[in-house]
């Protein structure tokens, strides 16, 4: 790690620490679910910081990056909803198609079992159903 990504990394995990201590000062009873309703997508900024040019200069686009993320959130199964359902909000913002997403998450289902897939695919519909039919 160069000196200046450990500063903002460092920095970042400061801003970070203090806004959960700001949201939920005991950090007791922390809750994913609530998370997402308070940011239903991630703002521009952290976009372009994870998925983007900051951290990938030459490497996967952010549409598959985003279906890599789908892959790896499916096979950790219930604990991931919230994520699951923020991530394919962003890969369909950022082209992928339902298609897509679906078929990631079936070839998941070797890896993370049937009832993690399947868990997934409901999700998935759920948002497929939000955005009424877009992206198909």
């Amino acid at each position: 790690m160069t000196d200046d990504f450990s500063k903002l990394f460092s920095n970042m995990m400061e801003q970070s620490a203090e806004m959960a201590r700001l949201l939920n000062p005991a950090l007791e009873s922390f809750n994913p679910a609530a998370m997402e309703k308070l940011f239903p997508t991630m703002s521009k900024d952290m976009m372009e910081m994870w998925f983007g040019k900051t951290f990938n200069r030459e490497g996967l686009d952010s549409r598959t990056r985003l279906l890599v993320t789908i892959a790896a959130l499916t096979v950790l199964g219930a604990q991931a909803d919230s994520q699951l359902r923020l991530t394919i909000r962003h890969a369909l913002e950022a082209g992928a198609t339902q298609r897509e997403i679906a078929e990631v998450i079936f070839q998941m289902s070797m890896f993370g079992g049937v009832p993690a897939m399947t868990r997934a695919l409901e999700i998935a519909q759920s948002v497929f159903d939000e955005n009424s039919g877009e992206n198909e």
